[in-house]
């Protein structure tokens, strides 16, 4: 958070925290605010601070708190937005009905040999699929089940 610099009535620029971050995700765990007078010698006077569970509350400085007349050092207030962000798993977009067209490419790079050497990952035998087809059937079976 930056400082607003000679001003008796901040209004800090908005920024971005995460739920997690905050408060362990948890709502209602008390999160301590300090707000002090910032000097540029770096001995800063605390003005006050409170506790709060995602509220609006009174700024209050202790040693001040003791006086008849002092009421608070201020009300801090806030707005709060909450953007819950879901990461969506691939069973997610197929579970929704999302329609996924299956397309796979292989690399005929030559080092891979010539697809008529038994050698070769690309070796085209007759009595089966080689290592490269048989993956991708696999795949392909495994995306077919999640069709129905």
């Amino acid at each position: 958070m930056k400082v607003v610099y000679n001003n008796l009535n901040p209004i800090w620029r908005p920024f971005r925290i995460s739920l997690r971050t905050l408060c362990g995700g948890d709502v209602e765990k008390p999160i301590k605010v300090d707000c002090y007078d910032h000097h540029n010698s770096g001995s800063h006077d605390l003005i006050g601070s409170f506790k709060t569970t995602l509220a609006e509350f009174e700024c209050i400085n202790p040693k001040k708190s003791m006086k008849k007349s002092y009421k608070n050092s201020g009300v801090v207030s806030y707005s709060l937005l909450l953007q819950i962000v879901r990461e969506y798993t691939f069973l997610d977009y197929i579970m929704g009905g999302c329609q996924i067209n299956f397309t796979i490419a292989i690399d005929f790079t030559g080092s891979n040999g010539d697809p008529r050497s038994p050698q070769s990952l690309h070796y085209i035998s007759p009595e089966g699929y080689n290592e490269y087809l048989a993956a991708i059937c696999r795949r392909r079976d495994a995306v077919s089940l999640m069709n129905n």
